[in-house]
Order: C-alpha cells, then sequence, then structure tokens
C-alpha cells in the first residue's frame, strides 16, 4: 500500500470509530471513553496486519459489532469494549485472556474469554460435531449473557459482508444462521436483528426467491408508501382528538417472512394479505400503559374493522422474551388487511433491544421471564442425555416456537409451546408429576395426554404412583424439559430389564453347560450382530433372543473352528454390573420406517448427507429415483423442505427390537367371581405389555372375553397367554 492509501485507510478508521462513539445509546461518563478508547487501541494493534476476504482492514469488523451491540442493541461500555477486542486472543498470541485481564479487567475477560472459545468452535464442519458446539455455545449462558448477544452482533455483521466469500461458503454461514443464530436472537428479544439475519440468510440459500420478492416489495413501495399515509391519517385525526402524545410508523414486513406466508398458505407474493404493517407508539407512564394502549385499540377499531381471530393480547401476559405489545390486524381502504401493532415507548424499546432494555427497566429484584428462561435453559443443557443434534432440534423447537397460555386448576397461568400437550405441561409444573402422570382433565373433560392444548385451557393432571413413562409418550411430548426426562426414565427401565435378562441368561446358559463368562459374552455378542454386552442381556430380558436362539448358538460353538474364528473378533467386553449401571446401552437401529403407519418402504441414501443408521432423517420422493433419504440437517434440507415440503415423507431408524405390535387374546372358560379381576391383575403385572382395550360377557355361567394388547414381540405375548392359561376357570386361551 502507498502511503496516501495507508493515510486514506488510517482516516477511515478514526472515522469508524468517531461513530461508534456517537451511536452510544447510553451517555458515556469518561472512565466509560477511556474504556473503549484503550480497546480500540488494542484492538488497532493485534488487528494491524490483518485483512479481511474483501481486502479491508480488519479492525473494521470489531468496530462494526462494536457499533451493532451500542445502537441496535444498546448494551454497556463493558460490552462496546469486550466487542471491540472479541478477536484478539484469538487471532494475536501476543494477547492472552490473562493480559486482557490485566489491561481491562476480570468482566470484559470473561466475555472475550466465552467468545474466543466460540470461535475455536465454529471451525468445525461436521454437522453433530457443530451441534456439540452450539450445547457448549449456550453453556456460556452461564458466565455472561452478553457473550452470546455479542456473537450474534459478529454474526450479523458477518452476514452483512459476505458478498466476497465463495458461493458454497456463503451457504454455509447462511444456514447456519437460519437454523440458529436466527431463532436465538429471536429467544433474546432482539427482533429487527432477528429479521435482518433471516432476510440475509434467505439472500444466500435461496437468492433468487429474495431477489424477486425484493423487487416485487420495491416496486410496489411507492404505491405502498401512499396507502399507509392514508391509513395511518385517519388514525391520526382521531388521536389527536384525544390529545395523545405518540409517533406512527409504517413498515413492510419483511422478505423472509413474506416468503414463509408463501409457503405456509400456499400463495403468490400478491396473495400476501398483511405485507406491513402500521405501529403506533406512544408515551406514558407505567401506571397507565395498559388503559392506553386499549384506549388505542379502541380508537382503531372506531374506524377500522378487526379481524376478531387475529387479536394478540401480549400486554396481559407478555411473551416469555419479555416482549410487550397489543397486535391487531383491521380491514383498511380498498379491502386490505393491515396489521396495526400498539406499543408504548418502553414496550418499543424492550422489543428492539431486546435484553438490554428488560434490564434497564427491571424493577427491584423481581426475576423476570429471561432470567426464567436461562435457568430453564441451564436444566435443559445440564440434564440432557440426547445427542447433540437432538439437543439442537429440541432446543430450536422451544427456541422459536409460539408461545399458548393456559391456567392450572388454581388459576395460575402457565406459558407452554404452541403444540405443546397436557404432558408438556406435567413436566412443566414438576417432573415428579410428568414421571407420575395418569391422565389428565382438560376444562374439566378427560382427553388423551397427546391433545393439543389451546391458549385458555385449564389443565389438570391426574397422578398416579403406579404409572411410569413408556415409549409413546416421546410421541405426545413436543418440550425439550419432558423429553428429555422420559428420555432418562426409559434407559433406566432399561437398565433394569438388562440385569433381570443377566440372570436369565445365566440360568439358561447353565442348562446348555454353558458358564456365563467374558469369553461366552463375547462370542454371543458376536453370534447375534450386537453391539455391547448391555444390548445382549437386554435382549434376553424382553425375550427377543429365546431358547431356540440359544440352542443354535451354543451348537454353533462346538465347532471348534468357528469358536476359533469368532474368537479372533470378538471384542473384549466388561460385564461387571458397573457396566449396566453406565449409560451404556446403545440403540441399535437397523430399520428404517416411513409415516405415521411406520410403514416399510423401498429407499436409498442420499449421497449429499450420507445418513447412518440413527441419524435423524427424512424422506424425499425424487421423480426419478423413488424415496431419497436425508439427513435433518443435510445442507440440503432448508431448500428441500422448503421448496418441495410436500414431496417429504417422515422417516426415522427404529430398533427392531424396540418396535411394537398389536395383537388380540380370546379368552373363555367358566364365569366365577373374581375372574376378571385375576385376569386384569397378571396382564398388569407382566411388565412389558401394554394394554389397550378389553371386553367381557357372561352368558349362562359361560364366560367370553376379548383383550387387545401392545408387545414388543412374539415371545412376550406366549409369556403372557401361558400366565393366562393357568387362572382358575380359564379353559382356553388363543390368539386371535
Amino acid at each position: 500500500m502507498t502511503e496516501v492509501e495507508i493515510e486514506k485507510e488510517n482516516a477511515a478508521i478514526a472515522k469508524a470509530y468517531k461513530e461508534l462513539l456517537k451511536v452510544s445509546y447510553q451517555t458515556l461518563t469518561n472512565d466509560d471513553k477511556k474504556l473503549i478508547r484503550h480497546a480500540f487501541d488494542v484492538a488497532v494493534d493485534a488487528h494491524k496486519d490483518q485483512r479481511r476476504k474483501s481486502g479491508e482492514a480488519y479492525i473494521f469488523h470489531p468496530i462494526a459489532v462494536a457499533k451493532i451491540v451500542a445502537s441496535e442493541i444498546g448494551l454497556d461500555a463493558i460490552s462496546i469494549a469486550a466487542a471491540l477486542l472479541h478477536d484478539v486472543v484469538e487471532d494475536n498470541e501476543d494477547y492472552t485472556k490473562n493480559d486482557i485481564e490485566q489491561l481491562f479487567g476480570e468482566t470484559v475477560a470473561r466475555i472475550v474469554d466465552g467468545l474466543t472459545k466460540i470461535s475455536s468452535l465454529s471451525k468445525e464442519t461436521d454437522v453433530s460435531t457443530q451441534a456439540e458446539n452450539f450445547r457448549k455455545m449456550l453453556l456460556t449462558l452461564n458466565d455472561d449473557i452478553r457473550v452470546i448477544i455479542i456473537k450474534i452482533a459478529d454474526r450479523l455483521h458477518n452476514m452483512q459482508t459476505m458478498d466476497a466469500m465463495r458461493r458454497d461458503k456463503q451457504e454455509k454461514i447462511a444456514s447456519e444462521t437460519l437454523y440458529i443464530y436466527a431463532p436465538l436472537a429471536h429467544r433474546i428479544g432482539l427482533y429487527n436483528i432477528k429479521t435482518e439475519l433471516e432476510d440475509l440468510g434467505l439472500k444466500y440459500t435461496e437468492p433468487e426467491v429474495y431477489q424477486d420478492i425484493h423487487d416485487k416489495i420495491k416496486e410496489s413501495k411507492e404505491e405502498q408508501d401512499k396507502y399507509i399515509e392514508t391509513f395511518s391519517k385517519t388514525i391520526k385525526d382521531a388521536l389527536d382528538a384525544e390529545g395523545l402524545n405518540y409517533d406512527i410508523k409504517g413498515r413492510p414486513k419483511s422478505i423472509y417472512s413474506i416468503r414463509r406466508k408463501m409457503i405456509k398458505q400456499g400463495v403468490t407474493f400478491d396473495e400476501v394479505y398483511d405485507k406491513f404493517a402500521v405501529r403506533i407508539i406512544y408515551k406514558s407512564d407505567v401506571a397507565n400503559e395498559k388503559f392506553l394502549a386499549w384506549k388505542i385499540y379502541s380508537i382503531v377499531t372506531d374506524h377500522f374493522t378487526p379481524n376478531p381471530t387475529r387479536l394478540r393480547d401480549w400486554i396481559s401476559s407478555p411473551k416469555s422474551t419479555g416482549y410487550e405489545a397489543l397486535h391487531i390486524t383491521v380491514m383498511g381502504p380498498k379491502g386490505r388487511w393491515v396489521e396495526v401493532q400498539i406499543r408504548s415507548e418502553r414496550m418499543n424499546e424492550i422489543a428492539e433491544k431486546g435484553y438490554a432494555a428488560h434490564y434497564k427497566y427491571k424493577q427491584g429484584n423481581t426475576e423476570d421471564a429471561l432470567d426464567t428462561w436461562i435457568n430453564k435453559l441451564q436444566e435443559a443443557l445440564e440434564t440432557n442425555e440426547t445427542n447433540a443434534v437432538d439437543f439442537v432440534e429440541q432446543f430450536k423447537l422451544n427456541l422459536y416456537s409460539k408461545e399458548i397460555y393456559v391456567f392450572s386448576p388454581k388459576g395460575d397461568l402457565k406459558s407452554l409451546p404452541k403444540g405443546a400437550t397436557p404432558l408438556d405441561f406435567a413436566f412443566s409444573i414438576h417432573t415428579e408429576i410428568g414421571m407420575k402422570t395418569r391422565g389428565a382433565k382438560v376444562n374439566g373433560k378427560l382427553v388423551p395426554l397427546s391433545q393439543e392444548l389451546q391458549s385458555g385451557d385449564q389443565v389438570e393432571i391426574l397422578t398416579s404412583e403406579n404409572a411410569k413413562p413408556n415409549s409413546n409418550w416421546l410421541d405426545y411430548a413436543t418440550t425439550a424439559r419432558a423429553r428429555s426426562k422420559i428420555k432418562g426414565s426409559l434407559k433406566d427401565e432399561k437398565k433394569t430389564i438388562a440385569e433381570d435378562g443377566k440372570e436369565i441368561l445365566k440360568r439358561k446358559l447353565k442348562q446348555l453347560k454353558i458358564n456365563l463368562d467374558e469369553k461366552a459374552v463375547n462370542d454371543m455378542v458376536v453370534y447375534f450382530k450386537l453391539k455391547t454386552s448391555l444390548d445382549l442381556f437386554y435382549r434376553v430380558g424382553i425375550g427377543t433372543i429365546d431358547n431356540s436362539m440359544l440352542k443354535d448358538f451354543a451348537s454353533s460353538r462346538s465347532n471348534a473352528l468357528v469358536s476359533f474364528i469368532k474368537n479372533k473378533i470378538s471384542r473384549r467386553q466388561n460385564i461387571s454390573k458397573e457396566e449396566i449401571e453406565k449409560d451404556e446401552i446403545t440403540s441399535k437401529y437397523d430399520l428404517l420406517v416411513f409415516g405415521k403407519e411406520e410403514e416399510k418402504l423401498d429407499y436409498k441414501l442420499a449421497n449429499c448427507c450420507n445418513p447412518i443408521p440413527g441419524d435423524p432423517v427424512f424422506g424425499f420422493l425424487t421423480i426419478n429415483e423413488g424415496i431419497k433419504i436425508h439427513k435433518k440437517n443435510c445442507p440440503n434440507a432448508l431448500s428441500l423442505q422448503s421448496n418441495y415440503a410436500y414431496r417429504i415423507i417422515q422417516a426415522k431408524w427404529i430398533d427392531s427390537s424396540q418396535q411394537e405390535f398389536s395383537a388380540q387374546i380370546k379368552l373363555s372358560g367358566i364365569d366365577n367371581l373374581g375372574l376378571v379381576n385375576n385376569i386384569t391383575k397378571i396382564i398388569s403385572s407382566n411388565m412389558h405389555v401394554n394394554m389397550k382395550s378389553i371386553s367381557f360377557q357372561s352368558d349362562d355361567g359361560v364366560f367370553t372375553g376379548k383383550i387387545n394388547v401392545v408387545v414388543k414381540n412374539n415371545s412376550m405375548l406366549k409369556k403372557l397367554m401361558d400366565n393366562l392359561k393357568k387362572i382358575n376357570g380359564i379353559d382356553k386361551v388363543t390368539r386371535v
């Protein structure tokens, strides 16, 4: 670079720094200014030899991130300093965490350290590793939520300046943004940043779609502005007559949300009805906020007819992100729907600046929704036993989901994600209540545990000491908390069955003159094509490995040559009781099933993501090659799911030993007192059988009955039928 160019660049850097100070949303004290200046000097020094892909000096990036943190989010001087320094430790060996601590104090050092850890994680490319990294990233919330906020600002600036990157790089970063960072910004209450991240995400994942909507918005901008002006004038006149102090703004919906509507409703751009919103922001003290919001509502609806199904009152019950507002959709001039958002200045600041504004307005020491959310999140992170990709999927569900509000029997209000069931409600009250759930009443009526709750429902959970989670519960629960608790409980039950299985195996092998020692277990694990000794014990416990199979094993074992080869390839296994205690039951996914009915269909594995058994997957109906299986986090998943939603088939890998089958048993015999009681007792004491329905009738002393049960395999059914035959008075037990 020539001297003139260097001078020019230095002037640009100084100008960018001045702008940063100008936009700082709090009035900075002299100490604050010194801290920020010091951070700026250190950052300039640390990045002096670095350039970005676009060729500009690297220092522009930390300044831009600090500017987002200051203006868009309105964080304090400590955060601005940390944003300026966020890449210093990672990119320059001359500076360590200790150096930052000595120069800027413990808080700045902790935030910078959190950001350095996240940066060093995100270099991974493997999806499951990335998901694991995301989980680790969320753990930094515990250190300081500002880490995540600065990370989101960092991602926003990267998205704004991606033009110079390779196409594939752009796609990867944009998909990750839509997958993780936009939902996270939404959850922390940074709605403006969330919107920009989504629009930029769409710009790079589906450039043509983005450009098309962008151009159409531009074309109709003049006409839209006129329309909003006419609409707003009517409201302005009415509000002025009431002497209210307010500001009114029109704004178009984001490109991403228009695109989402087009897909969801299967309509074209012109058919999306509320493409713009009008926001009324009024001045008020806290005491009169609610009264004034409804007064403005009343004025708006005096002039324009509201759509009663589209009223959203987040003032009486704010979203768990802390968002408060009144939203109404009204019929404007020319028969067009317009969304009107009513917020006080305080509500507006919380909506735009999220977390930072929360803490500005937090009265006294009350725990607000964000704190509650962070605590819940910590609990989910600490107790989570699922694999990382599952965790991220679950977490995203809980992040992005719209909320419903339901009441407890005593009238307490609880917020749950949309789509939640009574089972989710039970676990949200307390884990113990969830575990002991026997049934649920919604608005006084008994309902299935799978019923979707609606806002305003009053939910009562019925519990029983004998109740315990079964695998169907995973189909009924939607929240991360409930699912992780249920999975944990099912694993514990598996361990218990494996314990029993080990004892049964010992007994059965004894009859075959085989000792249950390490070598025998190794041989069986190889013979039955399993992974661990625990798999073996569990399968014996539920009866998938039965007597005849063990006999076949014994005879194959007597062949010395076979035995010699198997010994060669057997894996060392330790079969102590301690191992059963270890969380080591590995699911053996050996069957791919499709749709709600879990049908077996022909399929091929997609080359783009090469799924393996156990991965979360979906089926995609291709034109020439039948069903192709993709991982849920396949790089093409976002575009397949948004463009061809109608060709997607649900698919999942299951462990064939975990599959459940329905069967009907017919009984007949002599009717006597207590017979029905004996029958139900035997069924309920049989731990691996689920009774679906039961009907009995007695005709002149002759008794007949039908029982529908769900079992894992034939040997369980046989065992149950043998036990039923032993009941006094039963003559015949047959399977229909």
